[in-house]
């Protein structure tokens, strides 16, 4: 029992250190140039991160639509101003940054 114990905690722990902070997240969007049209609180040039998990509270598949949508760009979700797309982005961080958005 107590291996079984030791075994799950490590696992947690493991688990918990694989994960990216608010931080290293917000790093990672600026990196990627997503913080010259985005804010949290408040629309730039596209819409503010706290509107985008707003609108897709609930939405099951939101994660793979928006990163899909990061990597190759987009229109007319938020109005006639595009989202260029950003290739500087891996199909995998656009996963990370889309959940990390879908926070807020």
């Amino acid at each position: 029992m107590k291996k079984i114990a030791m075994a799950i905690a490590a696992v947690s722990v493991l688990g918990l250190s694989g994960a990216a902070s608010a931080d290293e997240m917000l790093d990672m969007a600026t990196a990627k140039g997503c913080m010259g049209c985005h804010t949290i609180e408040t629309k730039l040039v596209g819409p503010a991160y706290k509107d985008v998990a707003a609108k897709y509270k609930g939405d099951a598949g939101a994660v793979d639509k928006l990163a899909k949508k990061v990597v190759a760009g987009g229109v007319g979700v938020w109005g006639e101003i595009p989202m260029p797309p950003n290739a500087a982005v891996t199909p995998e961080e656009a996963k990370k940054l889309v959940e990390w958005v879908l926070t807020h």
